[in-house]
């Protein structure tokens, strides 16, 4: 992995981690925009395809640009890891793999695990699309998901206790827009316990906010489109995992039989973007804390969902399990559903689109947008009313995230 220091800051890993022996001491790695890789000879084509030479055959498989950026996903998520064991190779320690997108990467690395009659264990209260894949697609696969509606430790005891063939626990925490928290290392004991892994959507956190496999999961998904990119320019996703000879196995074959591999330009624009990651994330956080604490206390806001707030239910959880509380906020008005559309129909500054985890803020209304597949009734089931709107804070001055506000609410 080259010039990485397990001491060093989140800023100096991205920005150094693969970025030595760049063709003709190129000081930015160049984009590999081709295809394919020729090789000098028979016999190291040969090698290449068997394994035992590093190099490169098609970009569907592996390219530089990939490599890349997946090891400095893999330093960023494991990191607590590589702190903890400075004396072993990185690679040895923790390893990634990066996708189109993020459902591509949640879709493989679960096709990549599981096998006809195995059994999910999975939250309700999850990203939108991976609610659907779960509910309607894995099941024609011959595997059974059961659902968890409560996320307290004592939920995934019962539901291990009453399907021991399960293989799998999968969680998304803060989830995908409610913003519940799962204690993950809680969750993972569990799982190991039962003989089953650990996978865990850390897109609302980022590995800024929360390290999920120092609490001890096995599997760690990522929509990197949102805050590792950071820009809005790029849709991509990364699996990040301490089972080191699982993401050169299986997860590799998932990449190269379903080919979900990143293009070489999305994943050069990735990793430009991750050189401000922490800069970022600093200013996404410090931002929505203050926003939320505003929409708490405004007459016309209901609920706030916030980890960060103490009113949040999980809020000593969130404390214990996270290092920041991120950039996303939920809430509903008063007046629901009208109201929602009101509010988001008179934003001037802030932009009514879906996504998250661009440098400027953006507001969206899930039931009707994000998570406009789950049925009505699944949805209120998991706390995602009608009314509920979904704020992605950005980084711009807080004073003009809150004047827009005061101006947008004013409507009513």
């Amino acid at each position: 992995m080259g010039k990485i220091n397990p001491k060093h800051g989140i800023s100096t890993l991205v920005n150094h981690v693969a970025e030595e022996g760049h063709p003709q001491h190129s000081h930015i790695a160049p984009i590999y925009q081709t295809s394919a890789f020729s090789f000098p000879d028979v016999a190291t084509g040969a090698a290449i395809f068997k394994g035992t030479d590093p190099g490169y055959t098609y970009t569907r498989f592996k390219n530089p640009n990939q490599v890349q950026l997946a090891a400095k996903y893999a330093a960023l998520e494991g990191l607590d890891l590589l702190r903890a064991q400075p004396d072993r190779p990185v690679e040895e320690i923790v390893a990634g793999q990066v996708f189109t997108t993020g459902m591509s990467a949640i879709t493989s690395a679960i096709m990549a695990t599981l096998c006809q009659g195995q059994t999910i264990i999975a939250q309700e209260a999850l990203y939108g699309a991976t609610y659907v894949f779960l509910k309607e697609y894995a099941p024609r696969y011959g595997v059974k998901v059961v659902w968890l509606h409560n996320v307290a430790p004592g939920d995934w005891e019962a539901a291990f206790a009453a399907n021991p063939e399960a293989v799998m626990a999968y969680a998304e925490t803060p989830a995908n827009p409610t913003m519940a928290i799962v204690d993950l290392a809680a969750v993972a004991e569990i799982a190991h316990r039962h003989g089953a892994w650990l996978y865990v959507d850390n897109t609302f956190a980022s590995p800024y906010g929360q390290r999920p496999l120092t609490l001890g999961a096995d599997v760690v998904l990522h929509s990197s489109t949102k805050y590792l990119a950071g820009h809005g320019v790029v849709v991509g996703g990364a699996v990040i995992s301490s089972h080191v000879d699982w993401v050169k196995g299986p997860l590799f074959g998932a990449i190269k039989n379903f080919g979900g591999s990143e293009s070489p330009f999305d994943a050069w624009l990735a990793v430009m973007g991750l050189k401000t990651f922490e800069l970022r994330m600093e200013a996404h956080c410090k931002n929505a804390m203050q926003v939320a604490r505003y929409l708490e206390a405004h007459p016309k806001v209901e609920r706030v969902y916030y980890p960060g707030l103490e009113s949040h239910p999980d809020y000593a959880l969130a404390c214990k399990q996270m290092y920041c509380f991120g950039g996303m906020i939920s809430f509903e008005l008063r007046g629901g559903l009208a109201a929602g559309e009101t509010l988001l129909n008179h934003v001037r500054m802030m932009t009514l689109a879906v996504s998250l985890g661009n440098t400027d803020t953006l507001i969206q209304h899930p039931a009707s947008m994000t998570h406009s597949g789950m049925p009505r009734e699944e949805r209120l089931k998991v706390g995602l009313t009608d009314g509920l709107v979904r704020l992605s804070v950005g980084i711009e001055n807080v004073e003009d995230i809150l004047e827009d506000f005061d101006q947008a609410l004013a409507y009513v």
